[in-house]
């Protein structure tokens, strides 16, 4: 009798060391019964997780368990928050936190010192923590459609950043921290609320491409001409009345563009002095050899 007692409970025990903690049921759904591991996919460059459109509003406890992995990508759910525990993937090279409702960022995101891609557009952030300027391998950086007015000053420390796109947000003037940020060649600033652009734009000497349009800019600063990189200008939807006489210093600009995707100057839906819009109209050769002359002449 005691023995068949004592063989019951070693079962019974036996069951219960196989289930193991109970999982939330989403969580049980996402896994499926598998290991946590087994979502991971190796690829020939990166280890990969995509919990893309899952209906999330939590992340699940097993992902920080998850600690080869470095590409990361939780775009598209309901999620308001990501806890400090994100400071444990240091290997992550690419996450994707994009189309999320997120209003602030957990400090240990500088704690992701090999970190080179960050998506974050499409949320509810009003600010950019400090401590991601300690992500020091940025090299793109995506806070579109979010609710940020200003950035940290520390972000001149992301000396690596080469794309930033801070497109449909609040920002009234371009955060002076941008202007160290020598090595970009992309930046997006397109729909918000900039009414100028300083002087120390010229400051990006690798600038390529350079979106400031659907904004209140009334005047181009005479700098901005000495950005001799730049191949794509966009200005569409501003105040622009006049263009700065060295404006045909940018070289590298191959036309008058009017497809969004295309290189060269876009200056459509300004409201151009005379005689700048039929001008405009011959082409962009016409519009430089306009801009020669006139400063010639003055």
């Amino acid at each position: 009798m005691g023995a068949e007692h004592s063989k019951n409970e070693g079962q019974r025990n036996m069951v219960f060391l196989r289930k193991g903690p109970k999982l939330p049921a989403w969580e049980d759904a996402l896994l499926s019964g598998k290991e946590p591991k087994s979502l991971l996919k190796r690829g020939l460059h990166y280890v990969s997780l995509s919990l893309i459109m899952k209906g999330m509003t939590s992340t699940p406890d097993f992902l920080w368990g998850l600690s080869e992995v470095q590409k990361l990508n939780l775009s598209r759910n309901q999620l308001v928050m990501i806890p400090p525990s994100l400071g444990k993937l240091d290997k992550l090279v690419v996450l994707n936190l994009g189309g999320n409702c997120l209003k602030c960022l957990p400090k240990e995101i500088g704690l992701l010192r090999n970190l080179k891609v960050l998506f974050l557009n499409m949320n509810c952030l009003t600010e950019v923590p400090a401590e991601l300027s300690l992500c020091r391998k940025l090299e793109v950086l995506s806070l579109s459609h979010n609710c940020i007015s200003q950035l940290p000053l520390s972000f001149t420390d992301l000396t690596s950043l080469r794309k930033l796109n801070l497109s449909y947000n609040r920002f009234v003037q371009i955060p002076l921290c941008i202007f160290a940020l020598r090595s970009l060649d992309f930046l997006h600033l397109g729909s918000n609320k900039l009414e100028s652009i300083a002087e120390s734009i010229q400051y990006l000497v690798n600038l390529q491409i350079f979106i400031i349009e659907n904004n209140n800019i009334r005047t181009l600063p005479r700098s901005i001409c000495f950005i001799t990189t730049l191949e794509l200008l966009n200005v569409d939807y501003n105040a622009i009345q006049t263009l700065p006489d060295d404006l045909y210093l940018l070289h590298r600009l191959p036309r008058i563009a009017w497809n969004p995707m295309d290189k060269g100057l876009h200056i459509a839906h300004n409201p151009l002095a005379r005689p700048l819009p039929e001008v405009v109209e011959g082409g962009l050769n016409v519009l430089f050899n306009y801009l020669r002359e006139k400063k010639e002449h003055n």
